[in-house]
């Protein structure tokens, strides 16, 4: 098959095109001798060897780029061509990016990173755009993840930016390798103890609760606006009283999670069991069916994709509440402690690689239930559409 042209594609490909060309007569860098004149530094001005090629491979590079991305086509070799052009171009760029305040980026430099930021965009779209198979909405997202964090890299060392108020991901990449050990032992104390012990005991008692006040309406009148009322206490003012009560460990975090996730699994649960059509009830009242019976045939299938709702929303309550209620007090160790701790003595990189693990933990919970529910839930029409 011919090439064919898409016309988003080539016009972001002909405007990254023009900002490269345009990039030629300025510098790259520009250099402070130390007698506060500043003096620019073109690709072919370079002080090394190494620097030359560096420059000039990165600008061919890019064009390179640039020249792929004007074709479109179907072919999944053009397309991991053009990615891979794009991410050597950004390899080049952040290994020229300045490595200490006397030497700054050129205009060049800023006009070749607008024009990786446009080569980015197309690879995203031409690889969204490939013939779809089970993978192809992963790997979409896992390029859209690492353009995210290649530019990250390069605009926090082009700009300077202090470690404390913006650690690269490179920083935290070595973060996360070296401290394995004290990360893991974090992660047993907070998740594999306070957040999966108080988690099924919220859920499991809002769902408990919920059944008891359908069966027995007469609590809803009692029980459930007492019930709403734990939806109200602040974590902030609920956590330091669990740690008075409980102790620092474990037990007083798995304390807070159970008051944070039982409220949004009583109610989803009341609003599932009360989603069973009229027809259906008069239908096992006709079979002479119990109430037990209706319950578990009928009533709680139904209400099966409420409470799935709900037991993803707790999933990532009871994690922010572990960790929040570790401000307030824990032995030393958890994943609130350590970004407590690190934060206060300005170990950042290690504070956003606790802040990776959580958010990792967060995001595998969450898939592990979605995947959990198409299972269980495979008759339903959101299910079955999706």
């Amino acid at each position: 098959m011919n090439p064919r042209p898409s016309a988003p594609g080539s016009v972001l490909a002909v405007a990254a095109l023009a900002l490269l060309c345009l990039a030629q007569p300025y510098p790259v860098l520009a250099v402070d001798p130390g007698d506060f004149t500043w003096h620019p530094q073109a690709w072919w001005e370079a002080s090394t060897h190494t620097g030359i090629a560096l420059q000039a491979g990165t600008w061919l590079v890019l064009a390179l780029g640039a020249l792929r991305a004007l074709w479109a086509t179907p072919r999944m070799g053009a397309t991991l061509l053009l990615v891979g052009l794009s991410l050597a171009g950004s390899a080049g760029l952040i290994a020229l990016a300045p490595a200490d305040e006397s030497v700054v980026p050129g205009a060049a430099y800023w006009l070749s990173t607008l024009a990786l930021s446009l080569l980015s965009v197309i690879s995203i779209q031409r690889v969204a755009a490939l013939p779809a198979t089970r993978w192809s909405g992963h790997l979409t997202a896992a390029l859209f993840g690492l353009w995210v964090l290649l530019l990250w890299e390069q605009l926090v060392m082009a700009f300077a930016v202090p470690r404390v108020l913006l650690p690269p991901p490179s920083s935290i990449a070595v973060a996360l390798w070296t401290q394995t050990d004290t990360l893991w032992a974090d992660l047993i104390q907070t998740v594999g103890k306070a957040v999966l012990i108080g988690y099924a005991l919220g859920c499991g008692l809002g769902i408990l609760t919920g059944i008891a006040i359908d069966k027995m309406p007469f609590l809803q009148r009692g029980l459930l606006p007492v019930a709403s009322l734990t939806s109200t206490i602040p974590l902030v003012g609920v956590a330091p009283i669990a740690v008075m009560w409980f102790g620092f460990d474990w037990p007083s975090k798995a304390a807070v999670i159970v008051l944070m996730t039982f409220f949004p699994a009583l109610i989803s649960t009341l609003a599932g069991l009360q989603a069973a059509g009229k027809l259906e009830r008069e239908l096992m009242y006709s079979y002479a069916a119990s109430y037990r019976r209706t319950l578990l045939d009928l009533r709680l299938p139904v209400a099966l994709p409420f409470i799935f709702n709900a037991l993803k929303v707790n999933a990532s309550l009871a994690l922010i509440g572990a960790i929040v209620a570790e401000f307030f007090g824990s032995p030393t160790v958890g994943l609130g402690f350590r970004i407590s701790t690190e934060a206060s003595r300005m170990n950042m990189p290690l504070v956003w690689a606790t802040i990776v693990v959580a958010s990792a933990v967060g995001m595998l919970g969450y898939a592990a239930l979605s995947r959990l529910e198409r299972r269980v839930n495979f008759w339903h029409p959101s299910v079955r559409s999706a």
